[in-house]
């Protein structure tokens, strides 16, 4: 079996900007995801891997992996597979997939200006846990599709749609969704209405929701804390209010 050995191989080099290159991978619709955990949960929900890398030493701890792929590996030296991977201790495995354009019933999630890739990988995690079915990003969030995102995202990217956009209050007005953001000075989470086609909008931590969003908000929603608390992390609150929305709707159920 060939291995290629070199950083500077053209297939090399282009795994190594697909899995830095946000542009690169809007162009080609393609995403390198990186690990046994999220290429099996992309293939767990139907997303089937245009190639599987596996570096030379690592090849046979994933060799149960490698039969369900039904894929023949590409084989990397360890040197030319820590070009591509985005960890400091790369587990050896590597896959590229179609970008999914996924669809799923459920609330809808807007994120505004949410640069931290652990708190976006963290607020798709909680969407997808918690029956959301799309998460739509505006251009100043950190791209969903960045291995940081992914890794914080925990497989939660391949259970429901996820759509970066340029205009997110266009996109929020074209879904059709009773709009709930949070805001400190909002009703509380157990007085407002979660029913029906709900989306929630989350903003970043320092700046907030712009008024444009705000003004789209059907309600705003307060979190309520214990006295002295300032605020909570933007995935926190995430997580609090899709639980709430999540826990309603199954007991209606």
């Amino acid at each position: 079996m060939t291995v290629l050995r070199s950083r500077d191989n053209p297939q090399v080099k282009r795994w190594a900007r697909l899995a830095r290159d946000a542009r690169l991978r809007r162009s080609e619709r393609k995403v390198l995801i990186e690990g046994p955990h999220l290429i099996a949960a992309a293939m767990a929900n139907g997303i089937k891997p245009l190639a599987i890398l596996a570096a030379e030493t690592a090849l046979p701890h994933h060799q149960g992996l490698l039969k369900q792929c039904a894929l023949e590996p590409i084989m990397l030296s360890d040197s030319a597979f820590k070009a591509i991977a985005d960890t400091e201790t790369p587990q050896g495995i590597a896959a590229e997939i179609p970008l999914p354009e996924l669809e799923r019933e459920g609330a809808w999630v807007f994120l505004e200006g949410v640069q931290d890739a652990g708190n976006v990988g963290a607020i798709i995690r909680s969407a997808a846990a918690f029956g959301a079915g799309r998460v739509v990003l505006d251009r100043q969030c950190a791209d969903p599709w960045s291995p940081k995102v992914l890794r914080a995202g925990m497989g939660g990217h391949f259970a429901l749609g996820i759509r970066q956009v340029d205009d997110l209050p266009s996109a929020a007005r074209a879904s059709g969704h009773r709009l709930l953001c949070t805001a400190m000075n909002g009703r509380t989470l157990a007085e407002v209405d979660v029913s029906g086609q709900i989306g929630w909008v989350f903003g970043s931590e320092g700046a907030g929701l712009s008024r444009g969003m705000l003004a789209l908000a059907a309600a705003r929603v307060a979190i309520p804390m214990a006295a002295g608390t300032e605020s909570l992390n933007v995935a926190a609150a995430a997580a609090i209010c899709l639980y709430e929305g999540f826990s309603r709707r199954a007991a209606r159920s």
